[in-house]
């Protein structure tokens, strides 16, 4: 049997520096991040606006690059892929969940949810399955056939995280969101996060501001003026 050999550790991030702009004008995102979060972890990242806190997060997903340091994916250093490998990691070890949702207007929620299995081709079976399976697990079995426009802001997210999950990611990032949310809907986001993490035996990384949020977390980590502290 080849593959990889799984490690406890799915995140790793060492001495991670960011900046934008030069000279005295220059914003150092990130200054000397390091952190770890291990299989089967949901941990919040915990920071006001403008901390680093969406920076540190497109690291770890590979949508954007550290000016120095190393990051680690499910035992592949990023740093390392080129950008048909970091495309593969993304599409099929990464989950990603934005505060805006990101839906497509037009798709039902049952559409939404297989773009990433028809981006991967998907058996078609395969794909309806998996999609009635997640609309289920989310709490949405009874809405699939709705647009984004005819849902709540929190059926909208509960959508989005089925669509995150619908490759069986190994990692799912998500950034803000419940931002958009009232307390009550947000709170009750994050309590889904928790049990699709368990229940799909993934890792998370959420980055939140609100603070009643984090005891739903397995570690809290705060990053300040791109410097990282663990609670």
């Amino acid at each position: 049997m080849g593959g990889r050999v799984a490690t406890e550790t799915m995140v790793r991030v060492e001495d991670v520096h960011k900046s934008y702009g030069r000279g005295v004008a220059a914003v150092h995102a990130l200054r000397g991040v390091s952190l770890e979060v291990r299989r089967g972890e949901l941990v919040a990242l915990k920071g006001r606006s403008g901390s680093g806190k969406t920076t540190l997060l497109n690291i770890v997903g590979g949508l954007d690059t550290p000016d120095r340091g190393r990051v680690e994916v499910d035992g592949k250093q990023l740093g390392e892929l080129g950008e048909s490998e970091l495309l593969r990691l993304r599409r099929d070890r990464v989950g990603f969940v934005f505060q805006s949702f990101g839906l497509i207007p037009i798709l039902t929620a049952a559409e939404n949810v297989g773009v990433p299995l028809r981006l991967r081709r998907a058996d078609p079976r395969e794909r309806e399955e998996r999609v009635e399976l997640l609309l289920s697990l989310v709490g949405l079995a009874g809405h699939a056939a709705q647009r984004p426009g005819e849902l709540s802001g929190g059926q909208q997210q509960r959508v989005a995280i089925a669509r995150a999950l619908a490759n069986r990611p190994a990692l799912l990032i998500a950034d803000e969101p419940t931002g958009q949310l009232d307390a009550e809907t947000g709170h009750a986001v994050m309590e889904l996060l928790r049990a699709v993490v368990r229940s799909e035996q993934a890792t998370a990384l959420v980055a939140t501001h609100d603070a009643t949020l984090l005891d739903l977390a397995d570690r809290v980590l705060e990053l300040r003026d791109g410097e990282i502290t663990e609670h």
